[in-house]
């Protein structure tokens, strides 16, 4: 899987950031870190499903940024990073981009084999959004981790019943970046923060295999959910590193990045086969 190495080398690079455009590697009020995961998990899909790759090949599935999910029970409204779709022929885009060019936007960094393997895929675009049939949620734990679980529980708890809430067959995709980092710079503060590690992320990383997980529709909960760990302390300077050792999750747990692609892709091929 390519996923987390993408966001560690893409995230290494300061870009321009708030309306000051000051240089940040990570900025809390920016969406780069969610939206850089959200492609590196698409990526992985894309790779590992030939059923998924097909259909973009066929122009039966898309993909929709920000698309707001409204949960019909009970009114509520949440926008996901990115969703992959069924496009709606009734309703027009102003730009269509693509996979590709998304990349270059977000200023996504590519190792030269991943440049080969995406030159291998077949051309996936931005489609006014149909019917939902993947939507991505990514968020992260960088600083103040025990101050922000609250936060970050009832975000990604909000994320997948909203998304069930729109739409039942949906898979409800989650992937939560958890920094290992000792200190970190954050736009907010003069000071630099610090934390106690491992400890901090040992509670995140609890915190999230936490969360509702679904084996079946009509359920309550994520269909997949994945941890990443890295380290960032946010300097401008300092390259992000993965982080594999404890108390990163390790292969073969559920929260592991690698089962959650495989979860998705099998969730997928089993609901949209469209044979």
């Amino acid at each position: 899987m390519h996923g987390p190495s993408i966001i560690a080398r893409s995230l290494s690079v300061a870009v321009p950031t708030g309306k000051e455009g000051a240089l940040w590697q990570y900025h809390s009020r920016g969406d780069r870190h969610s939206k850089v995961a959200c492609w590196g998990i698409v990526f992985d899909l894309l790779l590992n499903s030939a059923v998924l790759a097909r259909h973009a090949r066929e122009g039966r599935i898309g993909f929709g940024i920000n698309h707001e999910m409204r949960d019909f029970e009970n009114d509520r409204k949440k926008d996901l990073d990115l969703v992959l779709c069924t496009p709606d022929p009734g309703r027009a885009l102003r730009r269509r981009r693509s996979l590709r060019s998304y990349a270059d936007e977000k200023g996504i960094i590519l190792s030269t084999t991943e440049k080969r393997l995406l030159d291998t895929l077949p051309d996936l675009f931005e489609a006014p959004v149909g019917s939902v049939e993947i939507a991505l949620e990514a968020k992260a734990a960088m600083t103040a981790h025990v101050k922000a679980l609250p936060r970050l529980y009832d975000e990604l708890n909000s994320s997948h019943a909203t998304i069930h809430g729109s739409s039942d067959l949906a898979i409800a995709a989650g992937l939560v970046m958890v920094n290992l980092s000792e200190t970190f710079k954050s736009f907010s503060r003069s000071t630099i923060s610090r934390h106690k590690q491992p400890s901090d992320t040992e509670r995140v990383v609890e915190m999230v295999k936490q969360l509702p997980r679904r084996t079946k529709t009509g359920q309550a909960g994520f269909d997949a959910l994945g941890i990443v760990t890295v380290r960032m302390t946010n300097d401008g300077v300092s390259q992000v590193e993965l982080v594999s050792e404890p108390p990163a999750v390790q292969p073969g747990d559920i929260c592991h990045y690698d089962s959650m692609i495989q979860r998705v892709v099998q969730l997928y091929e089993g609901r949209f086969p469209r044979d």
